[in-house]
Order: structure tokens, then C-alpha cells, then sequence
């Protein structure tokens, strides 16, 4: 399947919404359009700060280090699907949203997966 990449579909945290299984069948509306989000800490630390996802944070050399994008619950998605969130923000910073959307609708990945 060879979906077009949107950046819009790219959540705060590097999730592609729009490989995402939720989302494709219509049961979730994507991280940026979900208002009921408020839960997330990471969604409104950017918006906050007019980012679109933390790769642009300059406030923390490691991601990880940051307590709203390292909680329990980012270490229990983690764990259950293999996925590296932070391998993600890193691949948004060096190619850029637009590109690592794309990249992610060719791969229909939603995130990068943990080595």
C-alpha cells in the first residue's frame, strides 16, 4: 500500500496517525484533531510552545529526558508495540515533518519500531 504522506497526521510525539489502524477505520480523528486529547502532556507542551512535534524543543539535549515525553504511559505503548518514539523525533529533525510523513506512509508504519 502506497499512502501520501501528510504532516498533519504527524502527532507531537512523532506518531504517524495516518498509518495508524485507529485512524484509517475511522475510530480515532489523528492526535491534532483529537480534542479530547487533553490528557496528553506532550500534545499540549507543543501546542504551548507553537511546535508541531518535539523535535523543534530545544529545551532537552535528550527527549528522554523530558518528564512529559517520558512517562509511564510512553513507556508502556513503548513496550507493548516495539516502538521508538525517539528514533522518530530524531529521523523528524534530520529530514524534516514533511519527508519522515512521507517516509512513514510508504513504510505504513505508524512509528519506528525498536531494533
Amino acid at each position: 500500500m502506497n499512502l501520501v504522506g501528510k504532516s498533519e497526521l504527524v502527532a507531537a510525539c512523532g506518531i504517524y496517525c495516518g498509518a495508524c489502524h485507529r485512524y484509517t477505520k475511522g475510530s480515532c480523528p489523528g492526535c491534532a484533531e483529537n480534542t479530547k486529547a487533553t490528557w496528553c502532556k506532550i500534545r499540549s507542551c507543543t501546542k504551548e510552545k507553537g511546535y508541531h512535534t518535539c523535535a523543534q524543543c530545544t529545551d532537552f539535549a535528550d527527549v528522554q529526558t523530558c518528564r512529559k515525553f517520558n512517562n509511564i504511559f510512553s513507556k508502556f505503548f513503548a513496550l507493548v508495540f516495539r516502538s521508538d518514539r525517539k528514533a522518530s523525533l530524531a529521523l523528524i529533525r534530520e529530514i524534516g515533518v514533511e519527508a519522515y510523513s512521507q517516509e512513514m506512509a510508504d513504510k505504513n508504519l505508524p512509528v519506528l519500531k525498536r531494533r
